[in-house]
């Protein structure tokens, strides 16, 4: 709807301009030499240059020397040949100046597009876009990045099918946006790598700590800052029948487990020392063994959400929201928690935001479906 209003607007903004410089033209024809405001309408051209494409604005343009020069001429008498001449010419200048600033516009924009394109498939391929899918499970979910424009920051996540069950992941890397972003990359690589070859949890996470402390050592002597990253673990095996599971927190804040319509917050596994700061406790992390239940479903976050403050400086009360929509299927779910979110913060977070609502499939995947299609046509 916005775009289109905006697209709408942008095609009206040369019929306006021209519309305008016709009636001033008028005005200044019909009245004394003393009323001069056409030399105001040096502004037409400018901003068709600034919202229209070029074609528009040139026309815009032709359309201003042209009735600006026969103001010029014939509705000033009491103005010398210099006078004119001047006239003229700066009407001229004003329409060059507005062509050229069109055509640098048209090209920044369009290395704006390019950089943007580039960017957004690097962030792509390194944060996959919700909903996820993987083995029995499906992810929904949101996330929403501090920095203006970018798709990607200090937040991540993954959702992985392994030989050695479901095994998920959300993490927050110190610090918020782009600058963020390297750290939480090498942790996001070290997880999916680890997640599909080693066989506990505890692996995985040592696994992950040994690239943070490679990357925080290439920081160090680059000069750039050393980064810690908080992490939620979680595994699932046996989802057929009584699934067995496990959890290991690495500093992150608690998760929320929704049975049979009441919301729990769960605080299995803590104690361990973020990622990045391991070498600083002599305990070895340990996971700890839950039991869930097939209709279980389970939402993680990170602390932009529940850091995230109102009008009046509240936390968001995540826990009271989740209570009142545990109805919700989870699509709608994360949808209504978004727009929940931005509501009672204004649109001003602080600090990226996560979002993961986790629930066992009770249809088939997709793919799956495809493949049933395909399988019964034959």
């Amino acid at each position: 709807m916005a775009a289109d209003r905006s697209t709408e607007s942008r095609r009206l903004a040369p019929v306006l301009l021209i519309l305008a410089i016709l009636v001033v033209t008028v005005l200044d024809s019909t009245t004394g030499p003393e009323l001069h405001i056409s030399a105001f309408m040096g502004i037409a051209p400018l901003y068709a240059a600034l919202r229209c494409p070029f074609r528009q604005t040139l026309l815009v343009a032709a359309v201003f020397v042209v009735c600006l020069t026969y103001v010029d001429i014939f509705t000033v008498p009491d103005w010398g040949l210099a006078s004119r001449v001047v006239g003229i010419f700066g009407v001229f200048l004003v329409a060059a100046f507005s062509l050229v600033l069109c055509r640098t516009r048209l090209q920044r924009e369009a290395l704006h597009a390019r950089t943007r394109l580039v960017a957004d498939t690097v962030q792509r391929a390194m944060l996959r876009e919700l909903p996820l899918s993987a083995g029995a499970v499906d992810a929904y979910g949101f996330y929403v990045s501090a920095e203006e424009g970018a798709r990607v920051g200090g937040d991540i996540y993954e959702v992985s099918d392994t030989p050695y069950g479901l095994r998920l992941m959300i993490g927050d890397v110190q610090g918020k946006g782009m600058p963020a972003i390297g750290a939480g990359l090498e942790v996001l690589v070290a997880f999916r790598e680890a997640a599909q070859h080693q066989e506990s949890l505890e692996s995985v996470a040592e696994r992950m700590e040994q690239a943070l402390a490679r990357h925080n050592t290439r920081s160090a002597e680059e000069g750039a800052d050393e980064r810690f990253v908080t992490a939620l673990l979680m595994e699932v095996r046996g989802t057929d029948g009584a699934p067995e599971g496990r959890v290991l927190s690495c500093g992150h804040i608690p998760y929320y487990l929704v049975r049979h319509g009441e919301v729990h917050e769960r605080r299995e596994g803590e104690g361990a020392l973020p990622l990045g700061l391991g070498a600083l406790s002599c305990e070895p992390r340990h996971s700890v063994r839950v039991h869930p239940e097939p209709d279980d479903w389970i939402v993680l976050c990170t602390d932009g959400v529940t850091e995230a403050r109102g009008k009046d400086g509240e936390f968001y009360p995540l826990a009271e929201r989740l209570a009142g929509w545990t109805h919700l299927e989870p699509a709608e779910l994360a949808r209504t928690l978004r727009a929940d979110l931005e509501s009672f913060t204004g649109g001003r977070l602080k600090d990226d935001a996560t979002v993961l609502v986790l629930r066992r499939r009770t249809r088939p995947a997709p793919d799956a479906q495809l493949s049933m299609a395909r399988a019964a046509a034959a």
